[in-house]
């Protein structure tokens, strides 16, 4: 990320050229031939892996909520809940027509159900995810807040990757600007491999929000479980993501372009959809945060993982 930040930044004095996000070469994915391997998918993919890997190493710690079989739960519940949460939660917050159009190309003409057009959210994400950590904990008598706790960590590398993936693919470009790093996108509708542009010098948000949303959270939410003992504090690592991520968000929106079809909604506002939809989120981890830090730790450092 920081060579793409120090490519857009080779325009200074705004006397040159601005830089254009197609002169940069970059491709959708992996063609094998028969297939695109689009890296907006392996962002997914390669999210849900780490989280998977990360979180089978910290039950292996003193003090963890649950067994293994657990995470594998976790695994598959969790995946489903980003995919369909997701999707549903960009339909319901930002393109309600989803739902009754059928206008889509190819085998499936339901646009919802037409992912690899693009169009997922972060809160609708985020609520399929919090339904599946309460099925799992529910079903396998786990208490839940310990158990966000513990994926709450491993969260931020997935924002990361598919911020970086965004920025790939040039969408959810940023507002108009004329710092020497702005760069010019297709922000125009086009053809498959034809690039449509306004020439207006935009930022590259994806890149500030791969940043502050990925890794800032993940430089604090690393340390946070392996450094100290937040994880005796049921509620406090979960709190202070959702702090945290969700403060980062809202300052990324000051930066980020509003999808045109509420473009309007954010200048009759003054807010976008995306910073209305997180300040409950602010406050709540606020308030999860200050919770756990008036309660007594629980466990100690002998303690075994749940299961064994």
């Amino acid at each position: 990320m920081l060579s793409l930040l120090a490519a857009t930044g080779a325009v200074v004095g705004g006397t040159a050229d601005p830089i254009f996000w197609k002169d940069l070469g970059l491709v959708e994915g992996i063609d094998l031939g028969f297939f695109t391997l689009r890296f907006y998918s392996m962002a997914y993919l390669g999210g849900i892996l780490f989280a998977y890997w990360h979180l089978s190493k910290m039950i292996k710690a003193p003090g963890a909520p649950m067994a293994q079989r657990h995470v594998d739960d976790l695994f598959f519940y969790c995946t489903l809940g980003v995919i369909l949460g997701g999707r549903l939660g960009y339909a319901a917050f930002y393109r309600p027509e989803l739902f009754v159009s059928f206008e889509g190309q190819g085998f499936v003409s339901w646009e919802l159900l037409r992912l690899w057009d693009g169009g997922m959210s972060f809160h609708g994400g985020l609520l399929g995810v919090l339904a599946a950590m309460a099925w799992v904990s529910w079903r396998g008598k786990l208490p839940l807040l310990r158990v966000t706790d513990y994926v709450a960590v491993n969260v931020p590398m997935g924002m990361f990757l598919g911020r970086l993936a965004n920025f790939n693919n040039g969408e959810l470009w940023g507002r108009e600007t004329d710092v020497p790093w702005g760069m010019v996108f297709c922000d125009l509708p086009s053809l498959p491999g034809e690039c449509a542009t306004t020439f207006i010098v935009r930022h590259p948000s994806q890149l500030y929000q791969a940043g502050l949303e990925g890794l800032l959270m993940l430089a604090i939410m690393l340390p946070l479980f392996w450094k100290t003992g937040a994880r005796y504090r049921p509620g406090l690592m979960v709190g202070i993501f959702t702090t945290g991520i969700a403060t980062a968000r809202f300052i990324n929106e000051f930066f980020r372009e509003p999808d045109a079809h509420l473009a309007e909604f954010a200048a009759t506002t003054g807010l976008s959809m995306g910073q209305w939809l997180t300040i409950p989120l602010i406050l709540l981890g606020l308030i999860v945060t200050l919770y756990a830090l008036s309660r007594d730790p629980v466990g100690t450092g002998g303690s075994k993982p749940a299961g064994v």
